[in-house]
């Protein structure tokens, strides 16, 4: 079982996982708002170059090279990065939804996925999966950590939300929402939960994520999931469907060498 340590820049502290402890990686907390990249790579490492995007709730994946050039001003709209050499630190912001690193322990390359339920929907772990192994990644050598979200017990959203998720991990899949997202929830760690309001369920993304992955074929000891909530932790983390307001944690991986994550 995956283990999450918490380390300490400066009296403040940010969450690592041991399936990652081989690349330099972090998922801060919101004591480091409203510090950005381009400041909090050098808790990782003041070497690497700083990639991010601007995110959109979709399942567009870009590598760096597929970027705009440092100097202008706007950000490539997408909401993940696959990384193309190495020293890259990739990063993603969040507040409820998934941050989701990956690391390859062959090749050294990593992806960081920003994945909330509509890019969920959108398959967007799987789509990055699928760009490292056109990158030569196999699927044996991915471990894959899910940071800081909100837990399914506390997310309410309407059964047409949870189906949208739930077609991309039910094969064949009912056409009916309410009959879909009722037979998910019969399922065992289900990312689908009951509710008591009507036409409403509790959805878990970090399960969903998860299902996706093991899907894909990953096993599950490939795959963590973090044990800590954004909307039920206020002192460590910001949530959008806790307070309303657009402040965000931002997590980050930096890529290596062939090789060297061994």
């Amino acid at each position: 079982m995956a283990t999450w340590d918490w380390q300490t820049w400066q009296g403040q502290v940010f969450l690592t996982c041991d399936l990652l402890q081989d690349w330099s990686h972090g998922f801060f907390t919101r004591q480091f708002w409203p510090q950005t990249p381009e400041a909090l790579t050098a808790v990782l490492d003041a070497t690497a170059a700083v990639q991010r995007v601007k995110q959109v709730h979709g399942n567009r994946v870009l590598a760096p090279a597929d970027l705009p050039v440092p100097d202008l001003k706007e950000m490539a709209e997408a909401d993940g990065l696959l990384s193309d050499r190495p020293q890259q630190a990739l990063w993603v912001c969040s507040a409820d939804c998934s941050p989701v690193l990956i690391g390859d322990r062959a090749t050294g390359q990593v992806s960081a996925i920003h994945a909330g339920w509509r890019g969920t929907a959108q398959a967007i772990v799987p789509v990055a999966v699928s760009k490292m192994q056109a990158q030569g990644s196999r699927l044996q050598d991915l471990v894959v950590a899910i940071g800081p979200a909100i837990a399914g017990e506390v997310y309410q959203v309407s059964v047409d939300v949870a189906a949208a998720v739930g077609r991309t991990i039910v094969p064949q899949p009912a056409d009916n929402d309410e009959v879909l997202v009722a037979a998910l929830q019969r399922h065992q760690q289900s990312p689908v939960l009951g509710d008591d309001a009507p036409d409403k369920v509790r959805l878990d993304v970090r399960l969903a994520n998860r299902w996706q992955l093991e899907q894909l074929g990953l096993r599950p000891e490939q795959v963590a999931i973090a044990p800590h909530c954004t909307f039920q932790d206020s002192e460590r983390f910001f949530s959008y469907r806790r307070t309303g307001e657009k402040q965000v944690q931002w997590s980050g991986i930096v890529s290596q060498g062939p090789g060297k994550s061994q």
